[in-house]
């Protein structure tokens, strides 16, 4: 069984440096909204000479930000990335609750949040900080009982949701934007950030969900410089 390679060794691609080899390549991506991870591949299939492709690190349809994609013999590098820290931007809404916890599904309560001032809401932050324990999502792909939670959600299935501990190296609040904080969140790989904005809604006594996120970092590698797909396809077409 071949090793890994060392991960010093193999070549990062980012823009607008196209590809001169895919085996073995490290390619930064910087995913679209509305696309899975899994349709990323799918999209660097179609063009690219290499059907040898794999992520590390999913990211929610909704989000956007850094995939690390890996090719050829860089596939074994899986690992070394996915135990790496993330940082994330985006936005939360105090004051609607939806069932994924984040825009992807209609809100199901509304209150006022007009009474959350600045200082109630940084005095929660740290109960959001170091080593913490928090719930799965029910839209989430963990499996229950053999079974993915998310399908057992678009059933309306009741269960009981798994927790489990991440650690929040730093939670930011960058803007006040009405009911909208937009934050910066520095984390330990595994950490769902709908809970996060869940669970502070929840604590402040006007739920919460999350209308925005994009991952910026994971590890020591940026998203700065990271190829749209379809500006990776042209390019790669037209060289």
């Amino acid at each position: 069984m071949a090793l890994a390679p060392d991960p010093a060794s193999v070549p990062v691609c980012m823009s607008p440096e196209v590809p001169t080899s895919w085996d073995p390549l490290i390619l930064l991506i910087d995913k679209a909204q509305g696309d899975t991870s899994f349709d990323v591949i799918r999209q660097l299939r179609r063009f690219s000479p290499i059907r040898k492709i794999g992520h590390a690190g999913t990211l929610d349809p909704m989000a956007t930000g850094l995939l690390i994609c890996l090719s050829g013999r860089a596939t074994k590098l899986m690992n070394h990335f996915l135990g790496q820290s993330k940082v994330y931007v985006g936005t939360i809404r105090l004051g609607q609750t939806t069932p994924s916890w984040d825009a992807e599904t209609a809100v199901i309560e509304e209150v006022d949040a007009s009474h959350i001032t600045n200082e109630v809401l940084s005095n929660a932050i740290p109960d959001f900080t170091g080593d913490i324990v928090q719930t799965t999502p029910v839209y989430s792909a963990v499996k229950v009982e053999g079974e993915r939670l998310y399908q057992k959600a678009r059933r309306g299935e009741k269960v009981k949701l798994p927790t489990r501990q991440v650690t929040v190296h730093s939670f930011d609040i960058l803007e006040r934007r009405g009911a909208d904080v937009d934050f910066e969140v520095s984390c330990s790989s595994g950490t769902y950030i709908r809970s996060l904005a869940h669970e502070l809604g929840q604590q402040l006594g006007t739920g919460g969900h999350l209308v925005a996120l994009r991952r910026t970092a994971i590890g020591e590698t940026s998203v700065d410089g990271a190829w749209k797909v379809d500006d990776l396809a042209r390019s790669w077409k037209a060289q």
